[in-house]
């Protein structure tokens, strides 16, 4: 396939020390390689003298800027604001936490809606939190033949009851790209928060929490270039209503009051840094770096959905596969399952040939039974910005290979 001109993906891949390994990584969705820009500020930052955060010592005033830079990349990459960024360990343990402090909230009889589409960690915490609450869980299905997952299928499981809805904006196993802007619309209009994974959708598109209508927003930087941790981005004036438990001297300003210790400041820095090179894939024609990542990922999304339209059309080739990946809007990712073959198996002879593709459900349990998958799911193809043809290529061919193997 030609390469997309506006998006120079050599230029990219030249970035990423791990390439130089020769695998074709296939394994985004679960966490991306690293590029230079990132591992230099996480030493950076560890290189320099560092300390509680304040204003008196060398090491305060970098943990302090660390700290606000960081902020300030989250927000402008979500399209949110500065105040109401929070980091925590991952976006579970995040989810976790404020599904406890919103709970708080909760009477019984009170329900909270979860979807059979989402990731676990955007499931079990609500259902849990609901049991100790004594509030009733509802149901959104999605529809296993389309991957969609309607909005009418939220509205008809919303009353004056419902206190929050928990909805992923894309699926982690089959790409679906839920209408949550219409989903936030129907909920608001029950008197309902909306709390949104934008783990997977991060990655991938560009995010406008605003004009999504979340109240709650949480990603991984990990997902997207980043170091292992977690980000929520929450509407400033509703996190200042939240009583979290916390530790008695630590502080109640919001954000803070909602990040637990320490803060590990040599990942804020390379969170940072992935934003400023996520900001670097497009023209550069904005001045501001919220401009300039809108157009990065306008780029970066037609270099990954023509690398996903070569995949899809090489793959419906292959009798023997069926792709789960359906919706209309979905991102460039695909789960395969192949008929009288297990998928574990397809892993590890892609694996031994370079070629990176998991198989399992990848957390997202109720999904796959959805699917009729059970526990097991399939073979998941995810696509990242370091991916090319050539990588596409290689997938392809040694799918066959596996295919043809007795």
């Amino acid at each position: 396939m030609a390469e997309d001109t506006a998006y120079d993906v050599a230029a990219v891949r030249a970035r990423f020390p791990a390439l130089e390994g020769g695998s074709a990584h296939f394994d985004g969705p679960g966490g991306t390689q690293t590029p230079l820009p990132v591992i230099e500020a996480i030493a950076g930052a560890l290189s320099r003298p560092l300390s509680n955060r304040g204003d008196v010592t060398p090491g305060e005033r970098n943990a302090e800027t660390i700290v606000a830079e960081a902020r300030r990349a989250l927000a402008d990459l979500l399209g949110a604001h500065p105040s109401g960024i929070v980091f925590g360990r991952s976006a579970t343990q995040l989810t976790y936490d404020f599904s406890r402090t919103l709970a708080k909230t909760w009477a019984a009889g009170d329900e909270v809606v979860v979807t059979r589409l989402d990731h676990d960690s955007n499931v079990r915490p609500w259902i849990q939190a609901a049991e100790a609450a004594g509030a009733v869980v509802r149901w959104a299905d999605f529809e296993p033949e389309s991957g969609e997952l309607p909005v009418d299928a939220v509205r008809a499981v919303l009353s004056d009851r419902t206190r929050l809805v928990a909805v992923t904006a894309a699926s982690n196993l089959i790409g679906t790209r839920p209408a949550i802007a219409d989903i936030a619309r129907a909920a608001h209009d029950a008197g309902a928060l909306l709390y949104v994974d934008g783990v997977h959708y991060t990655a991938h598109v560009s995010v406008a929490v605003e004009a999504l209508g979340a109240d709650f927003f949480t990603c991984s930087p990990y997902k997207f270039l980043g170091p292992h941790m977690g980000v929520l981005a929450g509407r400033p004036d509703l996190l200042e209503t939240l009583a979290p438990d916390k530790l008695l001297p630590s502080t109640n300003a919001v954000p803070e009051r909602f990040e637990f210790g320490t803060l590990p400041y040599e990942l804020l820095a390379g969170a940072t840094a992935a934003v400023d090179f996520l900001a670097g894939l497009g023209p550069r024609d904005g001045a501001a770096r919220r401009d300039r990542l809108v157009s990065a990922f306008a780029a970066l999304e037609r270099h990954e959905d023509g690398l996903r339209r070569t995949i899809e059309e090489g793959l419906s080739a292959f009798d023997q596969v069926t792709v789960h990946s359906r919706a209309a809007e979905r991102t460039p990712t695909l789960l395969l399952t192949i008929d009288g073959r297990d998928t574990a198996d397809a892993h590890r002879f892609l694996a031994e040939r370079g070629v990176d593709a998991p198989s399992g459900s990848f957390y997202a349990l109720e999904a796959s039974r959805r699917l009729g998958l059970g526990d097991a799911g399939g073979l998941r193809v995810g696509l990242a910005p370091y991916n090319d043809a050539a990588d596409v290529d290689r997938l392809l061919t040694n799918l066959e290979a596996f295919l043809r193997r007795a």
